[in-house]
């Protein structure tokens, strides 16, 4: 199962990515370039693991994988969606699961005490901190380009990892696996590289877990038990007394709006993204549990998380007609299913906004 999985994993990711990259020459959508970026790296990593069950491991092939799949995939994935929902007030979101990360990198070290991670932790906190702040700063003011300063932290993260990874030397043999499943595991690397996993990972699984629930709830059919607005125009102590309780109204109102949901999604008259991020919800949780097992050294159920992650993604972003407007054999005309258009839903871009 070492090479099947990640093989068939590999195979499912360089399919999806080649078929973004199409999308992306055809509409020029920053997200779906990022996407397509983001399962890339989802692909090189399991195509890693199964060179590494054909042939065995080596040093060039962990380190590969150590980077695209430990530490960039989530990222990048996360990140293309803050890019998709840039209109929205998402932002705050997303400068939540920012703030999260930096304390949960901070908490990692304290528990695990990596070796070689100096003053890193601290610094990942900071850097954390004051993007979070940015980015809720930005969306306060409705700027839509909030996500360029989430784009600066991903890229400059990635090339920060690119050359620790390069100037790290590893101890013999130059790889680490889980003896008893054979699945690869990053004790070799030092702090300053394994801080950077929870770093990037939470921020960019929870933005396309939050992000695929955010999009849910503004394009399904709602029932408001508990309204809320996070209008800027609004006096500041409502504006804040609104914001906190936001997340609680969003869960109350999406749980109370699920008959209704269900009553539009047997009919065909719900919006395409509503089934479709739900599928990306489960494939973001799937490998996002496993790879924290995995941090933990439960390592059983990793290269089978994987795979059923990019299964539930490629099937939400196919359903997707913001994503996938035609379905074709990417870089040609040879259309496999008919152009689809979204049915407009009257005020839900101006809800999106507001919300």
């Amino acid at each position: 199962m070492t090479l099947v999985l990640p093989a068939i994993t590999s195979l499912l990711a360089f399919i999806f990515a080649i078929a973004l990259f199409d999308q992306w020459r055809e509409r020029r959508q920053p997200f779906q370039l990022i996407w397509a970026i983001g399962i890339l790296f989802y692909g090189i990593a399991s195509g890693c693991e199964a060179l590494a069950g054909a042939a065995g491991w080596n040093e060039a092939l962990y380190r590969t994988w150590y980077l695209t799949g430990a530490v960039w995939t989530a990222g990048w994935l996360g990140l293309g969606t803050a890019f998709l929902l840039a209109r929205t007030r998402f932002g705050y979101t997303f400068a939540f699961c920012l703030l999260l990360a930096g304390v949960f990198t901070l908490l990692t070290q304290r528990k695990y005490d990596y070796p070689g991670s100096g003053s890193a932790p601290l610094l990942y906190l900071i850097a954390a901190i004051v993007l979070a702040l940015a980015v809720a700063i930005e969306t306060y003011f409705a700027n839509e380009r909030w996500p360029l300063l989430a784009a600066g932290a991903v890229v400059r993260a990635t090339v920060l990892s690119l050359v620790l990874n390069f100037v790290t030397p590893l101890a013999p043999p130059g790889y680490a696996v889980d003896p008893g499943t054979g699945v690869p595991v990053g004790v070799l690397f030092p702090g300053t590289i394994r801080l950077l996993t929870p770093f990037l990972n939470i921020t960019g699984a929870l933005a396309l877990f939050f992000g695929a629930v955010f999009s849910t709830y503004v394009f399904m059919p709602k029932k408001r038990v508990l309204p809320y607005s996070l209008d800027p125009e609004q006096p500041g102590d409502h504006f804040l007394f609104n914001l906190l309780i936001a997340p609680v109204a969003i869960v109350v109102n999406l749980v109370a709006s699920l008959p209704g949901a269900a009553k539009a999604l047997a009919t065909g008259r719900i919006h395409s993204r509503v089934p479709a991020t739900i599928l990306i919800a489960i494939g973001a949780f799937i490998p996002t549990t496993t790879d924290s097992l995995n941090r933990f050294g439960s390592t059983q159920l990793f290269q089978l998380g994987k795979l059923l992650g990019i299964v539930f993604l490629f099937a939400g972003f196919l359903i997707s007609i913001e994503v996938f407007r035609e379905i074709r054999v990417p870089f040609t005309a040879l259309r496999l299913a008919r152009p689809r258009h979204e049915r407009a839903i009257p005020g839900r871009d101006h809800e999106a906004t507001a919300e």
